[in-house]
């Protein structure tokens, strides 16, 4: 075994690379899902999409990621976790890449925009199935803390997408995003050539990890999938329209939204992940995750109930910092309770997260769309989610 590893280490650069590659992996899964928000409301206007058509990109996209998640649990060990890391930044770069070009292709812009979304949200349901386990699979102590960290990067790389994208359309303007789109591609296209160069271990040996039906025969599993699916709803239902509803609901400007709404979201969300990472070892994981989701069902009332557009803007803020924990502790507590779950458990656990994100921000959508367009009794909808997860944690703890 150890000889392995010294043939590794002599052809690829140090372990600490391969969790710097996953970093990056994670922001490129943050430009592929927080990007395209900031442009619905242009869409809106320069190519006419209506709401409810814009609500389907977002639900297609991680419908898409749901499938990928579903179908990796049969393939990835097959093909290897560096081929998979490779597949999904090919298919992210282009999917960005078409962005700016397929819209005015394509017989309809949104056909056009469509297609784009399908090509990086293969990309990204490959990203959040293999990422974490790679970084998992390395020779690391403090693995609850290495998860947090690592999904702190996805907050990082989504203010990066927020305040980058600001400034560019500030100085250049927004009829210019097409561009924007372009450069954005480089992000994972750079990422290929360093995945090519990395050690990559696997997370367990073949033969070793439970079944497929050893894992939907489990109970706690199922509580598992339960709590990724509330997890991705309650994160995504707020920063997938937050800035729409900053713009829309509060009267603030698209450069103010952006940087108040996704941006504030993204910055807390990455505080508790980082938080927890550096004091994973004085603070309990559940009890964080139980006052996380109490504190989540408060902001999202706030941000709801609120007429101030300061206070509702604290609760997508708060909202941000109540989520952080949510993700990465599931990952963490499954990973703990069930050692032999191997890359299927990840696979259904994604799956399971991508479910909540395609779920949370359509149903705020379609809500929304039923009161004439009112995000406000969407967000209202959208504190059942971190309320059921709450009920699992408890029931965790009973476990």
């Amino acid at each position: 075994m150890s000889a392995r590893v010294d043939m590794q280490e002599k052809k690829y650069l140090g372990y600490n690379h391969t969790i710097y590659a996953c970093y990056i992996g994670y922001i490129v899964q943050a430009i592929v899902n927080n990007f395209i928000p900031l442009l619905f409301l242009t869409f809106q206007g320069v190519f006419d999409i209506s709401l409810d058509k814009i609500t389907y990109l977002i639900t297609v996209n991680f419908g898409i990621q749901l499938l990928v998640d579903l179908a990796s649990a049969k393939f990835v060990d097959k093909i290897g976790y560096r081929s998979a890391a490779l597949i999904a930044h090919i298919m992210a770069a282009a999917g960005l890449m078409g962005l700016g070009f397929f819209p005015y292709i394509f017989p309809s812009a949104y056909v056009g925009i469509l297609v784009s979304v399908c090509f990086y949200a293969v990309g990204g349901g490959l990203l959040e199935v293999i990422v974490s386990p790679i970084v998992e699979a390395c020779p690391t102590d403090k693995k609850d803390a290495a998860m947090s960290l690592l999904h702190s990067f996805y907050c990082w790389g989504q203010v990066g997408v927020v305040l980058l994208s600001t400034l560019f359309f500030t100085l250049a303007g927004i009829k210019y995003w097409r561009i924007l789109a372009c450069i954005w591609a480089l992000v994972p296209f750079f990422n290929i050539f360093y995945f090519l160069k990395v050690p990559v271990n696997v997370l367990v040996e073949e033969g070793e990890s439970m079944k497929i039906g050893e894992l939907i025969k489990s109970r706690l599993f199922w509580l598992f999938f339960a709590m990724m699916v509330c997890s991705g709803a309650a994160e995504l239902a707020m920063s997938q329209w937050a800035s729409a509803f900053a713009e829309s609901a509060l009267g603030i400007s698209k450069t103010m939204g952006d940087l108040a709404g996704p941006c504030l979201f993204a910055v807390f969300m990455g505080s508790a992940r980082a938080f927890y990472g550096k004091n994973s070892e004085k603070v309990s994981l559940q009890q964080f995750m139980k006052l996380s989701c109490i504190l989540c069902i408060i902001s999202y009332l706030l941000a709801a109930f609120s007429g101030s557009p300061v206070l509702a803007l604290a609760g997508c803020a708060l909202c941000g910092l109540s989520v952080g924990i949510m993700w990465p502790g599931t990952f963490s507590f499954a990973a703990k309770s069930m050692k032999t779950g191997g890359t299927a458990m990840f696979a259904f656990l994604a799956l399971a997260g991508d479910i909540g994100c395609a779920g949370g921000p359509t149903l705020v959508g379609i809500i929304s769309e039923a009161f004439g367009e009112n995000l406000q009794k969407g967000l209202i909808f959208a504190a059942i989610f971190p309320i059921v997860l709450l009920l699992c944690c408890l029931r965790i703890n009973r476990a």
